[in-house]
């Protein structure tokens, strides 16, 4: 096995190994190791050397596809490669998909990374600083805060900005289209419904958009706070879609800490088709 560059001389070199990139993004970071994370490498060799770098939400198999066509293989994910939290590949048994999917990564010699725990440690959080940046929305925000209070609009010309500068096709939502926000919770991803209930009941938002919620936990609360008289408005942007542009920014975070190699961004895309 290779030994390990250190972080400080990476730059430097040309040749360097999938445990040398994430030892940078840990020092660059300035983060410290976390007990028991999911961030682990789910697929190929701490030691390998590494062609080229991906970064996306999930490693998708059109994701895969992809890095191969650009000689790309470390493929840094946000998300689970093998559909469970904790990657476990025994949690079903006889899973064909995912035995196709393990044996396409070995074909190529692919490494993944999960790039979760970690990427929202690092101050600004990686995601939400990433999300504000491609919503306009970076005067208005404030590391370690969820709530933006930006210029006031009706909740129809929220979604469209949303739609718009994201790149979401459809979203959903609960309110008046024709009330008016301002306070904007922003929480994308699937933070759960107890941390999603607790922001609108404490920081009270015009509006919070949520990456996805569990419909009987969220959905509800905010219907029933509607029904008893409240205005707070909820919209919904999707999991992948609504933390996309987050890991779209670390590969501009990325990139000038590593310019000897190309790191690309490719978006796994939302799953859903809207008929």
């Amino acid at each position: 096995m290779k030994p390990a560059v250190a972080a400080e001389n990476l730059v430097n070199t040309n040749a360097f190994t999938v445990q040398d990139v994430i030892n940078l993004v840990l020092k660059e970071g300035a983060l410290t190791p976390i007990s028991n994370t999911v961030d682990t490498i789910k697929s190929g060799h701490a030691g390998q050397q590494v062609t080229g770098i991906v970064t996306t939400m999930f490693p998708t198999i059109a994701v895969i596809e992809e890095a191969v066509k650009r000689n790309a293989n470390f493929i840094i994910a946000h998300e689970p490669s093998f559909y469970n939290h904790r990657d476990e590949v025994n949690l079903v048994k006889n899973n064909t998909v995912l035995e196709k999917k393990i044996q396409l990564l070995e074909k190529h010699q692919i490494a993944i990374w999960r790039f979760h725990d970690y990427c929202h440690s690092i101050n600004p959080d990686i995601i939400s600083y990433g999300v504000a940046k491609k919503a306009g929305w970076l005067s208005y925000y404030k590391a370690k805060s969820t709530v933006l209070t930006i210029p006031k609009v009706s909740l129809k010309q929220l979604v469209q900005h949303l739609k718009t500068s994201l790149g979401i096709s459809n979203l959903r939502i609960i309110g008046d289209p024709e009330q008016m926000c301002e306070r904007v919770a922003l929480l994308p991803g699937a933070a759960g419904g107890q941390y999603q209930i607790n922001i609108a009941s404490s920081e009270k938002p015009d509006v919070l958009i949520a990456g996805e919620v569990s419909e009987w936990e969220t959905a509800e609360y905010i219907r029933d706070s509607r029904l008893l008289g409240g205005n707070m408005a909820l919209i919904i942007l999707g999991h992948a879609v609504s933390e996309e542009p987050g890991m779209e920014w670390f590969a501009e975070w990325l990139q000038p800490k590593l310019p000897a190699v190309k790191i690309t961004h490719v978006a796994s895309g939302n799953p859903f088709t809207w008929m």
